[in-house]
């Protein structure tokens, strides 16, 4: 019985996850990959991002992300193109920052402004940003009021896709309260409660 293995990655997909894998990451953005999803492109390459992760290979109660790159060659139009990046980002925030009406709209800017950032050229960007309060009742009383901020966004690549790879994890950080250049800085003073 022959073994199955995957077809081998096409040159272009190939070239792409060498890009991707040669992205230097700021010291407390812990990044590694993670199993692709199937069906949504022929060839694809997934990235977990974590801020400051207590353990590593977990998901980070200060912010975590996942990137993931897809390669059609056949193009499909909404993509405009043979790439599209889909990435996810998300952050715990203080209650009060998430009553914020504009909340949504400035997660979206950070986006935007990370991919302008790091000359990541791209089109046919979408998304959405859900801002969500919660309060704990009964045994979860305790953990009080809750906010959380998530980014769910696409868009299609060109030219060459590590600025993309950092922008996403400029995102992260970002959400996390982690401005660029605060790399080495301990953040006090405030409390994030992750909820679920």
């Amino acid at each position: 019985m022959a073994e199955h293995r995957p077809p081998a990655p096409s040159p272009a997909f190939a070239r792409a996850v060498e890009d991707v894998r040669g992205t230097a990451f700021r010291g407390d953005f812990s990044v590694r990959e993670i199993p692709a999803p199937q069906g949504l492109a022929p060839e694809a390459l997934a990235l977990a991002g974590d801020v400051r992760p207590e353990e590593e290979g977990q998901d980070s109660a200060l912010g975590t992300g996942r990137l993931i790159l897809l390669h059609d060659p056949d193009e499909p139009a909404a993509w405009e193109g043979p790439w599209r990046i889909v990435c996810f980002a998300q952050a715990p925030l203080e209650p009060d920052i998430g009553v914020d009406p504009l909340l949504a709209d400035v997660a979206w800017s950070w986006l935007v402004d990370a991919l302008a950032a790091h000359g990541a050229d791209h089109r046919a960007a979408s998304g959405t940003a859900t801002k969500t309060l919660s309060k704990g009742f009964g045994s979860l009383a305790a953990e009080g009021d809750g906010a959380q901020i998530e980014l769910r966004a696409s868009w299609s690549p060109t030219g060459p896709l590590a600025p993309h790879v950092e922008a996403w994890a400029e995102l992260v950080c970002m959400l996390a309260g982690l401005p660029p250049g605060s790399e080495g800085i301990t953040v006090i003073g405030t409390r994030r409660t992750p909820r679920g």
